[in-house]
């Protein structure tokens, strides 16, 4: 009998327990998220997918403001939630490239024979040999300059015998001086013949530029033609710094700025020098241009080929700007928190603009005297997340709003 009565009682309980569960389940102001795993929402309580902890309930109508999240003075101290009032500073970008060092084109000396003839030897055979100004580059056999000789030693002779009386010989000697010089000797060299009076079948040819040999054309026992190139001397003491800049770079360029170079593998070098070109056509496959900057190398220590970094400072201009780590960014917007009431605080999209100095510029979304969270940002949105269950930002029209 107590069995019979016991069965009605066991399946009325199951019954009201049913129906709790399912009121539970039905409560149209709860939903329930994980504490580890906010984007998880659900609509009866349970176990998280994710991380398999108990899900916890959310009341919506605690909810009286969706972008709003009021905190206790208590969890504001333990954040470490800071908030600064919005002010126009000034605010100067760096433009930070990376350039070479290469030889300055306008510095270098290309050597080429005066006249045709045969290389007897070679007074330097080594790229990178340093030349002095007037030293001795090379010996050439020319029998063109052997009969060029020949012929001034003649009307010396004449001049000597006959005297200008019938002919006028010192136009016709200057002329075949000209002749010599035009042809690579010097004025002394062609003095010396005038003196000892002996055509020299091989004459040395001198360098008019000091510098460093860059390129060496010829090898000895060449022949080379009236023109043809010999070697090329550059002078090390300027240089140039070349750096790339891409297109979306220029707006922010000054093309009268001050820059600073450092070199790598100089520690310590620094260098302050004006950009001296900015090449006004961009290379369109790479949508690359080109700046320029001379340096002087009195010491020495430059060398071509090494890498520098060009560091131009943008002009400072008036602007709103907040910390770096008040800015949260996705990929489709920046928001940052704001301070409505003591406490309480709200999510609001910005416009976000250069960043320098670890500050960034806001171009829309703020005003001068807002009350801004500048420290504990991220803090404050898990908070929000972890309540809501979702991003503050999540589902808004970013066409819509004012920027």
């Amino acid at each position: 009998m107590k069995n019979i009565l016991l069965v009605p009682l066991l399946i009325l309980f199951a019954s009201c327990h049913n129906r709790q569960k399912d009121s539970a389940k039905s409560d149209p102001d709860i939903y329930y998220t994980c504490s580890m795993d906010p984007q998880v929402v659900e609509a009866h309580p349970g176990k998280c997918p994710i991380c398999h902890m108990e899900l916890t309930a959310v009341h919506k109508s605690r909810q009286q403001h969706s972008e709003e999240i009021k905190l206790s003075p208590e969890q504001v101290q333990l954040g470490n939630i800071h908030v600064d009032t919005i002010q126009s500073t000034g605010l100067g970008s760096q433009t930070v490239l990376t350039g070479t060092v290469s030889i300055d084109p306008t510095s270098t000396q290309s050597i080429s024979s005066r006249i045709s003839g045969r290389i007897e030897k070679l007074y330097y055979k080594t790229t990178g040999d340093p030349i002095p100004t007037g030293a001795r580059l090379y010996d050439l056999y020319s029998e063109d300059l052997n009969n060029a000789e020949q012929e001034y030693l003649l009307l010396l002779q004449k001049q000597k015998a006959l005297g200008n009386s019938v002919v006028n010989y010192n136009d016709l000697l200057q002329s075949a001086k000209s002749k010599l010089i035009l042809w690579g000797m010097t004025e002394a060299q062609v003095a010396d013949l005038a003196r000892n009076g002996n055509a020299a079948s091989i004459v040395s040819f001198y360098s008019s530029a000091g510098g460093v040999l860059t390129e060496l054309d010829v090898k000895e026992g060449d022949y080379v033609a009236e023109g043809g190139p010999i070697a090329r001397i550059a002078n090390l003491t300027h240089l140039w710094v070349e750096a790339q800049v891409y297109t979306s770079q220029f707006a922010q360029l000054d093309p009268d700025a001050t820059a600073t170079l450092q070199f790598p593998d100089l520690p310590g070098k620094s260098l302050r020098e004006k950009l001296s070109f900015v090449n006004p056509e961009v290379d369109p496959s790479t949508r690359i241009n080109l700046i320029r900057i001379q340096v002087s190398n009195k010491d020495n220590q430059l060398r071509p080929g090494m890498a520098a970094y060009v560091t131009i400072q943008n002009p400072s201009r008036k602007a709103l700007s907040l910390p770096s780590d008040a800015v949260l960014r996705s990929p489709s917007m920046a928001s940052i928190w704001v301070q409505i009431a003591q406490n309480t605080f709200k999510s609001r999209i910005v416009k976000i603009g250069e960043e320098a100095d670890g500050f960034t510029e806001i171009l829309s979304g703020l005003q001068s005297g807002d009350a801004v969270v500048t420290s504990g940002a991220y803090l404050l949105q898990s908070e929000y997340i972890f309540r809501n269950g979702a991003d503050p930002m999540a589902g808004m029209d970013m066409s819509k709003m004012k920027m």
